[in-house]
């Protein structure tokens, strides 16, 4: 018999009552009715209920003895009357009689509360996280955590994919985001970089001769927080396959996605395999958005052709100039107060636009709005088909250049839908972004790789050669679920020839590719089977499945949005004789000082 305990807290039925049972846990509530004290005796798997008289030698002990204080009780099971069942606990048609009781640990003064689920600071809440652990819900989450990552490593191994760890201490990497960097103690003024990814390494497998290599791997990047990111490490079920088409890699990873969200995801409807695909330029009209939210119903239309030469001047000035004009369908907002439309408005401009037009097709037919007295009747009809619109309908109109008017008109139709209460929150509504360009241009003209320098472009060396770089498409993806970017993937380019012609298109010379990119270009020229992957982001996933909000409630011991521990009180200052090792001499920005009045 384990010393602490016969059963777990969560573990005792009606058919045990009358045994003489040990438990161990937290005290997580108590409740003085008088002659009797119940306590709510908590572990890791549930909550107990026990009870002691007050003519028991135990009692002023164990009414003195703060909650969250661990104790060992000893006692009989019994039942609890018909009136007194809990049908919330697993537990809740027994209680124990507490006979005997040690105090393992006696708890001070908590700085807030465990039990119940108030409201916390978060600031407290990370300094004293081994306590907001404790708390039912984000205990549950990191339960959750390790069901996700046990589901996915054996859906893996169950493909023949061979988990492979790559290492921590690498080389700095001049693309993507800020590195973090550790000194090398041997190597004086040299230093190591922690993987943004496992990118080179997984490549460099497949040209090793493994033919499916995964790992749940630890990424980091020296960024600001978000919500859906933490500011120092992230984890991502990172996989790679030699011989892979695109096809390929979509049936691997979508039963994975689909099996996962289905058992974990509650009610939540999934999407039907196979997932749908869209290609890029579709999304970003359709959309307004490469990372598209299909629980959305409203679909963007673009309406330049009907809008140029129109009397609405505004809008036909702008085309003239190469602008176009995106329309957003707002479905049965035409019963909306004015309010509504002024709302909007606002938004719109706190956004840093002009405004939000908008025509209003009334149950009658008449179209009103702004927009509706300079358009003729002709145009308007036109809008209302390409739109798809009924009476009681309203449409929405962002004008611009093509990217932007299209990523207003997307955040617009995030807005209306939220505001009409369009999105429902009952499935999982997955997608594969498509066909993405290959190149770029920047604001000055330059030709610059606009996803993933390492992807094979679509035509090969061919394409490289005799198209317009901005017509390129690569072979990248990136798989989304209800709006949010799971993951992003491609099919490399295993040929040092295309490499170094898709870099000298974006500015780089061949010296500089090998000097980067020597280990991985280096063994492409040995023989390098086609190879592709995907990564898609372990903590988001989790997110989505615990419907939490921010990445800190699906993380152990995370860190706040200014990238510090203040549990572990890191970063910290370190010793000069450990500077003095690794060769470092800080040179800290000087203090502002405040001038005086």
């Amino acid at each position: 018999m384990n010393t602490y305990r016969t059963h777990n807290c969560s573990e005792l039925r009606a058919k045990d009552v009358d045994k003489q049972v040990k438990l161990s846990g937290w005290i997580n509530r108590k409740r003085d009715h008088g002659n009797l004290l119940f306590i709510d005796l908590r572990d890791h798997y549930g909550i107990t209920q026990c009870v002691i008289d007050i003519s028991s030698d135990l009692f002023k002990i164990l009414e003195k003895t703060r909650v969250e204080s661990v104790i060992t009780v000893i006692g009989k099971v019994i039942s609890r009357g018909q009136e007194a069942i809990n049908p919330n606990l697993d537990t809740g048609e027994i209680e124990i009689v507490i006979d005997e009781l040690i105090v393992e640990s006696s708890a001070d003064v908590l700085p807030f509360p465990v039990a119940g689920d108030n409201e916390l600071n978060e600031e407290m809440r990370l300094r004293y996280r081994y306590l907001d652990l404790r708390r039912e819900s984000v205990h549950n989450n990191i339960i959750l955590r390790s069901k996700v990552i046990n589901i996915l490593r054996n859906r893996m191994i169950d493909q023949g994919f061979l988990e492979v760890q790559t290492p921590i201490l690498t080389a700095s990497s001049p693309e993507g985001a800020r590195d973090f960097l550790v000194a090398s103690r041997l190597h004086p003024g040299k230093f190591y970089a922690l993987p943004q990814a496992p990118q080179q390494f997984k490549q460099l497998l497949m040209c090793s001769g493994f033919d499916k290599y995964f790992q749940i791997a630890p990424c980091f990047r020296d960024e600001d927080a978000r919500a859906d990111r933490s500011p120092g490490e992230f984890y991502q079920l990172d996989f790679e396959m030699a011989y892979a088409t695109q096809d390929d890699v979509f049936a691997i990873i979508e039963p994975v996605l689909y099996d996962l969200y289905k058992e974990l995801g509650g009610e939540k409807k999934v999407s039907d395999l196979p997932f749908k695909r869209i290609p890029y330029r579709e999304s970003m009209l359709k959309y307004g958005s490469d990372k598209p939210d299909l629980r959305n119903p409203l679909i963007i239309n673009d309406v330049t052709e009907e809008f140029r030469g129109s009397g609405f001047g505004l809008f036909a000035g702008l085309i003239e100039k190469g602008n176009v004009v995106r329309a957003i369908p707002a479905t049965g907002a035409s019963s909306q107060p004015r309010r509504f439309y002024d709302k909007l408005n606002d938004w719109a401009r706190e956004e840093g636009q002009g405004g939000l037009g908008y025509i209003i097709f009334e149950e009658n037919g008449n179209a009103k709005g702004p927009i509706a007295k300079n358009l003729d009747e002709d145009r308007i009809a036109k809008i209302k088909e390409v739109c798809n619109l009924n009476n009681g309908d309203a449409v929405f109109f962002a004008c611009g250049k093509e990217l932007d008017a299209s990523t207003f008109a997307g955040a617009s139709r995030t807005r209306i839908a939220n505001e009409l209460g369009l999105i429902k929150d009952d499935s999982f509504e997955f997608c594969w972004i498509v066909d993405f360009p290959m190149f770029e241009e920047d604001d000055n003209g330059k030709i610059e790789f606009s996803h993933n320098p390492f992807s094979m472009p679509q035509g090969g060396m061919e394409a490289l050669e005799t198209m317009n770089p901005l017509d390129i498409l690569a072979w990248q993806y990136d798989i989304v679920c209800n709006g949010i970017e799971l993951s992003s993937g491609a099919i490399r380019n295993h040929k040092p020839e295309i490499m170094y012609k898709a870099f000298d298109m974006a500015g780089y010379t061949k010296e500089t590719v090998d000097t980067e990119f020597g280990g991985m270009i280096s063994a492409f020229k040995f023989g390098a089977p086609p190879h592709g992957g995907c990564a898609p982001g372990v903590d988001r996933m989790i997110m989505q499945l615990a419907n939490e909000p921010n990445i800190r409630e699906i993380i152990a011991f995370p860190m706040n949005q200014r990238a510090e521990d203040l549990m572990m009180n890191a970063p910290s200052e370190v010793a000069d004789t450990q500077l003095r090792e690794l060769h470092i001499k800080k040179s800290l920005p000087k203090k502002i000082e405040k001038k005086s009045d």
